[in-house]
């Protein structure tokens, strides 16, 4: 499994995870869950207790991957494969990101 912290304007809102079958999970962290200023990350993601659960990466997380000439030349520097969506986020949505959300990896 593999596992990221979510940035919401350097706050860490969720956390996002793909298990070892290509699934992923989504959840907020209770701290932001419980304080009524923070907003969601995304309006395809509403704040709830539960976890949401997808067989694709979130289409709010895919759409902060690079496209194109600029993934291929992420993937082929990075040395990772051009389908994992994962790693790519991990790699690329770390630093400088459109909008208030980033992306960083959670060691075990």
């Amino acid at each position: 499994m593999r596992k990221a912290k979510v940035l919401y304007k350097n706050e860490w809102a969720g956390t996002l995870a793909q298990h070892d079958n290509g699934s992923f999970v989504y959840s907020y962290e209770a701290s932001w869950l419980n304080d009524s200023t923070k907003p969601q990350v995304s309006l395809t993601l509403p704040k709830h207790k539960g976890p949401f659960r997808s067989e694709n990466l979130f289409p709010f997380f895919y759409n902060m991957l690079p496209e194109g000439t600029n993934k291929q030349t992420v993937c082929y520097n990075l040395r990772i494969d051009e389908k994992d969506n994962f790693g790519i986020l991990m790699a690329t949505a770390k630093f400088d990101t459109i909008g208030a959300v980033r992306i960083l990896k959670l060691e075990d």
